[in-house]
């Protein structure tokens, strides 16, 4: 289980990570990431958007449960002070790779960021 410490809830987390980070998406998700200035070695956050599309409410639960439970591994990799918001798309429901999609996407993201100055924070695609 992703530990509270990791769990992003402010909304202006989400829309500063989505709109001005980097992203990197496969068939089932997409994670967006972001590294702030002056993050320095806070926490890792970790957020999860599963809309509707997904499927019903059973359905979006079990899919925000696996997501919680593989990015728990992810977030000891990563940098401290990194936003991540992983948007689950509609295969997500039914995706057996759900695990190789998430790590190749976090992955991905982490190789963009550190391609960027860690002091930028406009951004960066």
């Amino acid at each position: 289980m992703l530990p509270a410490a990791h769990r992003m809830r402010s909304a202006l987390d989400f829309r500063r990570t989505i709109r001005s980070g980097v992203r990197s998406g496969r068939s089932t998700l997409v994670v967006h990431a972001h590294r702030p200035a002056g993050a320095g070695d806070s926490a890792t956050k970790v957020g999860l958007v599963v809309s509707r599309a997904v499927g019903g409410s059973v359905v979006r639960n079990r899919v925000k449960r696996r997501l919680r439970h593989l990015a728990v591994p992810l977030v000891a990799e990563t940098p401290g002070g990194t936003n991540v918001v992983i948007r689950a798309l509609a295969p997500a429901a039914s995706a057996d790779s759900l695990a190789e999609d998430l790590g190749g996407a976090w992955r991905g993201c982490l190789r963009k960021l550190a391609a960027y100055a860690p002091e930028a924070t406009g951004p960066a695609r």
